[in-house]
């Protein structure tokens, strides 16, 4: 019951920063490094991704979607942690200071949670437990 509401949750979550990555792509493409070549497509791409990586992971039909949907939101969340960094590096850099520490390390913070959560929700398996010796 717990995992089903945290599913939708973070389901919600991707669901509205794909959609804001194809309605407004403008703030997602000033954060991104210059290095990283096609940055429109990259941003479009990346709100294709979340919304469908949403959509899997909260679909009743086949579990085993919903677990490709926690792995692909999760490596996801791996790959634009080098945009959030740098964002944060540039902010931080400004002659203002940008949105300042107590925005950028919670955020720094809350990306290798929300890899997690997105292979708890999506029921990954990471480790498998030892089955306990028998008796014999």
């Amino acid at each position: 019951m717990i995992r089903a509401g945290l599913r939708i949750l973070l389901a919600v979550f991707y669901g509205y920063a794909g959609y804001a990555h194809l309605a407004t792509p403008e703030p997602f493409l000033a954060i991104m490094p210059d290095m990283i070549p096609f940055p429109e497509a990259i941003v479009l791409w990346t709100g294709v991704a979340e919304v469908l990586g949403a959509i899997a992971l909260v679909q009743p039909f086949h579990k085993g979607l919903r677990k490709a949907g926690g792995i692909g939101l999760a490596l996801y969340a791996l790959c634009v942690w080098p945009a959030n960094i740098n964002h944060m590096i540039m902010d931080m850099a400004s002659a203002d200071g940008g949105a300042g520490a107590g925005y950028h390390v919670p955020r720094m913070i809350a990306q290798p949670l929300l890899i997690w959560w997105a292979l708890w929700a999506g029921e990954v398996q990471l480790f498998r437990r030892k089955a306990a010796a028998s008796p014999n």
